[in-house]
């Protein structure tokens, strides 16, 4: 995690929370994560509905999930999924939290501020270098950037996915309703 220095220290996350409780751990099942998003996860693991809807855990060493199913909205900042996968992982973790759409919002703005402003000095050179360098590492000290949804996002689920536990999305409104308000 590139921006560790700025979450606080990593913890030990068992990917599969179900399997805390064996006397000897499988190394694959050990995950770096920030307080944040272990908090977060806790001791989730889909049910047997959300499994079956594809809801589940992106596993970083087994599958590409930023770029391929997990994308920045290049406005908000905001994670986007394009997977059923990906949008359950985003919200149980809580990677669209106030303080990390906060730190991407900035990191856009730092890196835009790089990448177009021109300088015109006078005087010490070095100096002004020095502080541009120094700018650019803490630049790179926050999340690293994630590229924007592609443009075709939308369609792949024309009727919106579901934002809570226990959701699906109804076929007659687009909206979401939870598996309680379904009648038998």
């Amino acid at each position: 995690m590139q921006h560790h220095s700025r979450c606080g220290a990593l913890e030990v996350d068992h990917f599969d929370p179900r399997l805390k409780k064996e006397l000897v751990q499988d190394y694959n099942n050990l995950f770096p994560a920030s307080r944040h998003c272990k908090g977060k996860k806790s001791d989730t693991w889909p049910n047997k509905e959300e499994l079956a809807s594809g809801c589940r855990f992106l596993n970083p060493c087994e599958e590409v999930d930023y770029g391929e199913q997990v994308f920045e909205d290049s406005v908000t900042h905001r994670l986007i999924g394009i997977t059923r996968a990906a949008v359950w992982h985003i919200r149980v973790c809580g990677l669209n939290a106030d303080h990390l759409v906060y730190e991407r919002r900035r990191r856009a703005e730092h890196w835009t501020q790089i990448k177009r402003t021109a300088v015109l000095v006078k005087g010490n050179h070095e100096k002004v270098g020095e502080l541009i360098k120094k700018f650019r590492e803490e630049v790179e000290l926050m999340i690293p950037e994630i590229a924007e949804a592609p443009s075709t996002a939308h369609l792949l689920f024309p009727r919106g996915l579901p934002s809570k536990p226990g959701e699906t999305v109804s076929a007659a409104n687009s909206r979401p309703n939870t598996v309680a308000d379904r009648s038998p």
